[in-house]
């Protein structure tokens, strides 16, 4: 289907991307968004041969959105280790969201834990609570 449909479209768009630049002011919209899209055309172009390549990138978007806003915020966390943690949390939560994870019960099971983790100093124990093996220990726990 890329190869029918889209690949045309694709070829069309290089053609016209290299013969409207020289005619547009380089410090312009339209001039710097060619000058953006053409810098990157041939890896853009991956996305014809590899059918598991998404055209955008709509899931990282998503997924660090409430970082980015968030970010902000952090400046306010009262000190630098204080907005380091919260970043790791958010990040550990937003791994939660990724992997289907249920960040409550994760979050509540993992705090349990900890303490028994930091006694043992068992870092394949640490690596189980992370939350995409997480969820397949519990399935595994409840069989």
């Amino acid at each position: 289907m890329r190869q029918q449909f889209a690949r045309p479209i694709i070829e069309l768009l290089e053609v016209w991307m290299e013969k409207t630049y020289p005619s547009v002011l380089p410090k312009s919209d339209i001039g710097k968004a060619i000058a953006y899209a053409y810098s990157s055309w041939g890896r853009m172009k991956n996305y014809l041969n590899d059918g598991c390549l998404k055209i955008d990138n709509n899931l990282v978007e998503n997924a660090i959105r409430p970082i980015a806003l968030s970010r902000k915020n952090f400046l306010f966390a009262g000190n630098h280790q204080a907005a380091e943690n919260t970043a790791v949390i958010c990040s550990l939560l937003t791994t939660c969201k990724a992997a289907g994870t249920n960040p409550r019960e994760w979050l509540i099971d993992v705090l349990d834990k900890m303490p028994y983790l930091q006694q043992s100093g068992s870092e394949t124990a640490s690596k189980e609570l992370l939350p995409n093996n997480w969820g397949l220990n519990q399935i595994l726990t409840n069989l």
